[in-house]
């Protein structure tokens, strides 16, 4: 069949476009030979006129049923296009990253994370045969690891692609399966270490490129050993072309390796300051890119993780260190600063701080490094001269060491990763992963894309020759014969590359030269080449540049650089000054002889990547370029000497964006990776294989009676294939499989579809034909019934005259006559018989509808008496429920009254036995102080009598007195000034304590004891103050002794003092009683304390049952469990609700998911009450500090009473201290009970923690004011010591101000007490709050088991005949009920009525709700339910009887619910879904 019948109307071909490579367009007329324009119609529906040749007509698009395929050979037509739109469908759209392209997996970055990867994953693919499951690389690792099993064959898998495309994480992935597959059951985790060496070596070896943010810039090839038993054993790992001028250079937004980034991230912790680093950006070599971050990596975490996987592999700290030390030592390289001096000159500082620290880390002298930085030795054979080099050429120096020590620290790494993978034990056979990298051509190319094509170039030779290999072992497997297959031999641009006297050769003959240069090697390039082979151009424009063309693409290469980087030569003189180190391990670097420690046994080989040739002079140096070419030939003998599996990677585009599709970067990633390749050998032979019975159930329709009686259907194929292909050559038959040549599917497809199209038209002309015979003999009818009426006409007009008119018009007045007569007595007739018929029939129907209105009517009446008693038997239940909660809840709140009257009668009781203690003891006190006052007056008698007769002498011993009360005065101004900086250091302190207040309000636990501590300090202090001002007052009575001394001359006045004394003395012993008195108060205070720890103590464990209690009465599971009885005990023996139950899951579905969110608000609600409960018991201990506060205060106050009553000399004024005591307490206590009365409206925390603050500073403000009340207090007591000599005028007045002081003592005893009380009083408020919070809880427990029960109430509902819904349940409800219905055995499984009274059920709820569009929604949908219930069954006569019978029902149950006729429209309505 020739190619052009194939470009027919319909068929779709694909055309070039700018934009999208490829575009489609649909053939608008068949192609003739000879044609010089297809006329095409795009898809956006514009014609075009696309001229063409004969010998290069566009290429057809694959039928639809080939779109999407998992594997691209199995397209009928291979070629570009074909490919590119079957990976966009399957990537693009169906989201798919793998597909096979023969035995190659395309893999496409997706630029996300897709769950693809794990275990499940991994087990599913573990055993399945490649094909079985959808494309993956978990498919490709197990094919790779069946055939090594099966085989016991190495086997490799190639990874290879641009950078970015996703190449190192597809070796990753290859090697957790092997890892997970194999794993062994030995306890070295030999598979975690395998795993563990990626991180590693993606720390040394890779960093961000503009088109990646993890770029490998190495090959890598590990091999994983494993043992007979298929088990993991170990690893061995090469590497190929390390990008070293990464290290000195970067390009912009790029960055330079990760390990040196992780290293200055990490530079602050201790083990690495003696590395003396900083920031990147300190650093030349890591800030070149400009930026040194890549977002969403932390490089300190990273830093961690590698040296985990460090320790991991048996890499102690020492070796990290080491390590870390050189790259240390490589940073502080870059940073030395070279000086130009003069132009043939330069210079380094030996004081470079660089310098010294890189001299440090690696053991160097100085002075040395410095000199050979900017100076080279040259050896002849006559002398030693010693050259200095200029600025740029000592800057290349510097960075060609930096490049050798990186790289030999970069060998030194992988060598020892190598030794912790080895193994003991035999090596049975190995899988190679390869990770390389794949063919590059960039703006500017130099010796590493060179190198990088060069090995591509190789692994495209070894591929090709593998595919057709592959497709030989096809084509015997099914016995087909063997035709050579032209492929495109890349042999040709090898041997340019590496041949004799090739590209290679030559430079490393220019390197060899001592004034070689790039330009001279270029020249030579040039002569050997240019016009003389194909495969060699020297551009156009440009003498520094040549272009290679390379199997995949044309490549510019530009020559400037070629001979240093292919060279790679540091200095002789700085190579000696490393080898002399004091760092063993960079001394070892550049030994010249270097022992290699293999670290495996005598049965596996290692095959270094590293220098292969040796040569015993100095002067000749292996060069990179042989260097990568002998491990480029040692990895091909290794990919030889193995199974080859292939993975591309493909890089979907530039931007990185998930999923997006950039046409001509995958098409040139697609001719670069040689997948098109392996689709055009593919296309020169048998690309289309289908098997017999595929063939057979595709292709049936093309075959004819007599084929199709045939039994062996390979028989029919082959006749069928044989009538229907004349060309024997295009197609093959094997032992399982047809095998055609390209395009031959794609015709098969044309002719399946000529057929089904000529089938439609029979079909048409048949149906054409039927309608056409209709018009025609309607026509023909109508045609012949108007000849009919015209042909009449025409006879009647010929035989009419006069006469026969006259007498044709008399008899037909004769006949109107008669006529008229006989039909009127007919019509007599007919009216009397009918009306007689509609008499008595009106009269039946009225009878009957008369008889069916009685029935009706008390069919309503027996309703309403049924309903009403129902309505009153649930009201009753109701009420009853009701009271029975109200009589409960009474009951407890008088309970919990008669406890609380128990409670406070108790306490009344205490209080009343400790204030008659109290009032004993002040009887007993005031009966002394009587007492007293008795003896004071009998004594002031005999004083004033003594007074009269020493007046005088009196008088003159008062001047005396005067002058030593000036003294007094001085000394007391000096004892004032002394209080005032007390008071000042107080005030100071004070400030300090409220400052600390302030802070530790949001730490309670801190606050109590600070506070306390605090506290302590304070009492102290003052007890310090009081000790000393007892000093004082001793040191005072002792000069009141000696004065007393003075005036035991004079008899009277000493007889006076001595009294005096006596009196005071007695006084004083009353300050012990007191001291008692403050005992018995603070043990009532600490019995207080005791109590409110107890109430609060009770309270919480009552709280904590009560919500115990709340959590285990609202349980889901229990509510189920009721609705499950309660319908249960409703079902019949024959299990007549076994459909409604399956009907109304969903119902019960969404009256779980009801009551599941009122569980959780009332849980919600619950935890709000006990978070309410908890802030209150922490405001009770706050109130409880603040009460400790005010017990404090109020200890202070009456050490303070008893001190100033034992002096007995400020009794005026300590009557105003005391109201003005008096007065700030009441305050307080007025602030308290208003904060009191606000927290039982009231229960937000913040108010709470407001008001605390407010009363804790008025507290401050009260301790401060009663602080300058006592330094008051002290200065008057000062005051009145030095009056103690005016005392005699004032002996009068004591009897009045004796009587005074026990008043005063009476009242300060009863205040104490008012306080106790006061404080009691507080503490029952706040535990009368508690319990009314605690009231609360209950009764919100009792609302949250009403509302249970009302949940629960939906059961009862249904009893009364009501089904609840909801509206958007509607359409699941009709189609559960009516639409998916299936009547299996009505009779047994079912009441036949059921959905009818099930929807009745429904329209009564609706009806209840008082909705009218919710009942006019569901009447419409079951009204079109059962039309459309009865229009798809209309010949199932079993649904058609079962939905009549269920409509009657459901209209009867609407007529009795209603109590009168249905209305018209829905009696219509039902009429119309009737099949009637």
């Amino acid at each position: 069949m020739a190619v052009a019948e194939l470009y027919t109307q319909y068929n779709r071909v694909w055309i070039p476009d700018p934009e999208e490579v490829w575009k489609s367009a649909e053939i608008a007329k068949d192609y003739r030979v000879g044609d010089k324009v297809l006329q095409l119609l795009l898809e956006d529906g514009t014609e075009l006129d696309y001229p063409i040749d004969p010998g290069s007509l566009p290429p057809l698009r694959n039928p639809d049923i080939l779109v999407g395929e998992n594997d691209l050979t199995a397209l009928s037509y291979l070629h570009e296009p074909a490919v590119l739109h079957n990976l966009r469908i399957r990537f693009a759209e169906s989201k798919l990253i793998y597909t096979y392209s023969g035995i190659i997996l395309v893999a496409m970055n997706p630029y996300k994370q897709l769950p693809i990867y794990g275990d499940a994953i991994i087990h599913a693919y573990s055993g399945q045969n490649m094909g079985d499951m959808d494309p993956h690389i978990f498919a490709v690792a197990e094919e790779a690891y069946k055939q090594m099993a099966r085989n016991n064959r190495n086997q490799s898998i190639i990874v290879s692609g641009e950078s970015g495309a996703g190449k190192t994480v597809s070796a990753r992935y290859a090697m957790r399966y092997f890892a997970t597959v194999s794993k062994s059951n030995s306890k070295a985790h030999v598979e975690d270490k395998v795993l563990a060496s990626n991180p590693i070596t993606e720390a040394v070896g890779n960093a961000k490129t503009t088109r990646n943010d993890n770029s490998s810039r190495f090959g890598k090839y590990t091999e994983i050993s494993f043992d007979e038993k298929n088990q993991i054993i170990g690893a061995n790992m090469r590497t190929y072309l390390l990008e070293k001028s990464r290290v000195v250079f970067q390009s912009e937004n790029e960055r330079n390796y990760h390990i040196f980034y992780q290293l200055c991230a990490s530079a602050q912790q201790s083990e690495f300051k003696h590395l003396k680093l900083g920031s990147a950006e300190e650093f030349n070599y890591t800030r070149m890119g400009g930026n040194t971050v890549i977002e969403g990596v932390n490089d300190q975490a990273d830093m961690v993780e590698t040296r985990k996987t460090f320790t991991l592999l048996g890499l102690k700290e020492d070796f990290q260190m080491d390590v870390f030390k050189i790259l240390a030592a490589i940073l502080h390289l870059g940073n030395v600063q070279i000086t130009a001096v003069g132009n043939e000159r330069s210079l380094v500082s030996a004081d470079d701080s660089h310098l010294k620290v890189f001299c440090e880390l690696l053991g160097l002298e100085r002075s040395k490094v410095a000199q050979w930085l900017c100076n080279r030795k040259i050896v002849t054979t006559s002398e030693t001269v010693v050259k200095p080099m200029t600025r740029p050429q000592a800057i290349n120096a510097r960075d060609a060491l930096a490049k050798k020590i990186y790289a030999h620290l970069f060998d030194f790494i992988v060598e020892r990763i190598n030794q912790a993978l080895q193994f003991s034990g035999k090596q049975h056979t190995f899988i190679g992963v390869l990770d390389i990298y794949g063919f590059e051509t960039f703006d500017v190319n130099s010796f590493e894309q060179f190198c990088i094509n060069y090995a591509n170039e190789k692994l495209q030779q070894q591929f090709n020759l593998h595919v057709f290999k592959l497709e030989q072992e096809e084509y015997m497997k099914e016995d087909i014969p063997w035709t050579l297959i032209d492929f495109y031999d890349n042999q040709p641009v090898i041997d340019l590359i590496e041949a004799k006297m090739g590209i290679l050769e030559l430079l490393d003959e220019e390197c060899l030269l001592p004034h070689g240069t790039d330009e001279n090697w270029l020249q030579k390039l040039y002569n050997n080449f240019v016009n003389k082979n194909p495969l060699f151009e020297k551009p156009r424009m440009s003498n520094t540049s040549f272009i290679i063309q390379h199997f995949a693409d044309k490549v510019e290469y530009k020559c400037e650089g070629f001979l240093e980087k292919n060279r790679d030569t540091v200095y002789d003189m700085l190579v000696e000054t490393l080898r002399a180190s004091k760092f063993r391990l960079c001394a070892n670097f550049f030994q010249e002889n270097p022992i290699p420690s293999s670290p495996f046994g005598s049965m596996i080989t290692v095959k270094s990547a590293k220098q292969v040739i040796k040569s015993n002079s100095k002067h000749f140096r292996t060069t990179v370029g042989s260097k990568f070419r002998s491990s480029l030939y040692l990895l091909m003998e290794t990919l030889n000497a193995t199974t080859p599996h292939y993975v591309r990677c493909i890089k979907p585009n530039d931007e990185k964006l998930p999923f997006e599709f950039d046409s001509k970067r995958i098409v040139q990633q697609l001719r670069a990776c040689g997948v098109l390749e392996t689709i055009r050998i593919s296309a020169q032979s048998y690309p289309s294989r289908w098997t017999y019975i595929e063939f057979y159930s595709r292709y049936g329709i093309l075959m004819t009676q007599q084929e199709l009686a045939f039994s062996d259907k390979k028989q029919v194929c082959k006749v069928v294939l044989h009538r229907l292909i004349q060309d024997s050559n295009q197609y093959q038959f094997g032992k399982t499989k047809i095998f055609f040549r390209a395009g031959q599917v794609a015709y098969l497809e044309k002719l399946r579809l000529d057929k089904l199209r000529q089938g439609c038209v029979v079909i048409q002309k048949h149906v054409r034909g039927w309608l056409q015979r209709r018009k025609f003999l309607r026509e023909r009818q109508a045609a012949l019934t108007i000849q009919q009426y015209f042909r009449g006409q025409q006879t009647v007009r010929k035989a009419i005259t006069a006469s026969a008119l006259k007498e044709a018009w008399a008899a037909i007045i004769i006949q109107k006559h008669c006529r008229g007569y006989l039909v009127r007595n007919l019509y007599q007739l007919i009216r009397v018989a009918t009306i007689t018929i509609q008499a008595y029939t009106r009269g039946f129907l009225a009878r009957r509808r008369y008889r069916k209105m009685l029935e009706e009517h008390k069919a309503v009446i027996l309703q309403k008496y049924a309903r009403a008693w129902l309505a009153r038997r649930r009201f009753q239940n109701i009420r009853r429920f009701v009271l029975n909660i109200q009589l409960t809840y009474r009951v407890q709140r008088l309970q919990k009254k008669l406890e609380d009257q128990n409670k406070e009668n108790h306490g009344l009781v205490e209080k009343l036995t400790s204030l008659a203690a109290l009032r004993a003891g002040d009887t007993e006190k005031i009966q002394k102080l009587e007492i007293e006052l008795e003896r004071a007056a009998t004594h002031r008698q005999n004083y004033e009598e003594k007074g009269r007769r020493y007046k005088d002498t009196v008088e003159e011993k008062l001047a005396k007195l005067q002058k030593h009360n000036s003294e007094l005065e001085i000394q007391k101004e000096q004892i004032q000034l002394k209080l005032q900086e007390k008071t000042e250091e107080l005030k100071e302190k004070m400030d300090n304590l409220t400052k600390q207040l302030f802070d530790d309000v949001q730490k309670e636990e801190r606050q109590r004891i600070l506070l306390e501590k605090s506290f302590e300090l304070k009492t102290q202090d003052y007890e310090k103050q009081i000790q000393s001002l007892k000093e004082d007052i001793k040191a005072l009575k002792d000069e009141k002794s000696q004065l007393h001394h003075r005036l035991e001359e004079e008899r009277v006045t000493s007889d006076g003092l001595k009294g005096e004394v006596a009196r005071l003395s007695k006084q004083a012993k009353t300050i012990s009683e007191f001291e008692k008195e403050i005992e018995l108060l603070q043990t009532q205070k600490i019995d207080v304390e005791k109590h409110v720890q107890s109430q609060k103590r009770e309270m919480r464990e009552k709280m904590s049952e009560i919500t115990k209690q709340l959590l285990e009465s609202y349980d889901i599971e229990d509510v189920r469990s009721r609705l499950s009885v309660e319908d249960l005990e409703h079902l019949n023996e024959d299990g007549e609700l076994w459909f409604a139950y399956e009907g109304l899951k969903k119902a019960t579905r969404v009256l779980e998911s009801h009551f599941q969110s009122q569980k959780d608000c009332y849980e919600k609600e619950i935890e709000a009450l006990n978070f309410k409960v908890v802030h209150l018991s922490q405001e009770i201990n706050h109130l409880q500090k603040l009460f400790r506060e005010e017990n404090d205060i109020n200890e202070s106050i009456r050490h303070e009473v008893a001190r100033l009553t034992s002096e007995n000399m400020m009794i005026p004024d300590f009557k105003q201290q005391i109201s003005e005591l008096e007065k700030q307490k009441q305050d307080l206590e007025i602030r308290l009970n208003e904060q009191t009365e606000k927290m039982k409206g009231k229960l937000e925390v913040s108010n709470q923690l407001n008001r605390h603050l407010e009363e804790e500073g008025t507290q401050r403000k009260v301790a401060e004011a009663q602080n300058e009340i006592h330094s008051k207090v002290k200065e008057k007591m000062m005051d009145k010591i030095q009056e103690l000599q005016e005392a005699s005028e004032h002996l009068k007045k004591q009897c009045e101000t004796e009587s005074e002081v026990g008043n005063d003592f009476r009242q300060e005893a009863s205040r104490l007490t008012l306080e106790n009380r006061d404080l009691e009083e507080e503490l029952d408020m706040k535990d009368r709050v508690i319990k009314k919070l605690q009231d609360q809880v209950k009764t919100l427990t009792k609302t949250i088991e009403k509302a249970n029960d009302v949940h629960l109430s939906s059961g009862p509902k249904e009893y009364l005949g009501m089904l609840e819904y909801k509206q958007e349940d509607e359409a699941k409800l009709i189609q559960n009920l009516i639409l998916d219905l299936k009547p299996r055995g009505v009779v047994v499984n079912m009441i036949p009525g059921l959905p009818a009274h099930i929807l009745f059920m429904c329209v009564r709820y609706a009806d209840s709700l008082n909705d009218a569009n919710m009942l006019k929604s569901l009447m419409n949908s079951t009204i079109n339910g059962i039309k459309q219930v009865v229009k798809d069954h209309i010949e199932d006569f079993e649904m058609l009887s079962f939905w009549l019978s269920n409509t009657c029902h459901f209209l009867n149950c609407l007529k009795q619910y209603s109590g009168e006729e249905c209305p018209a429209c829905w009696s219509m309505r039902v009429c119309r879904a009737s099949p009637a």
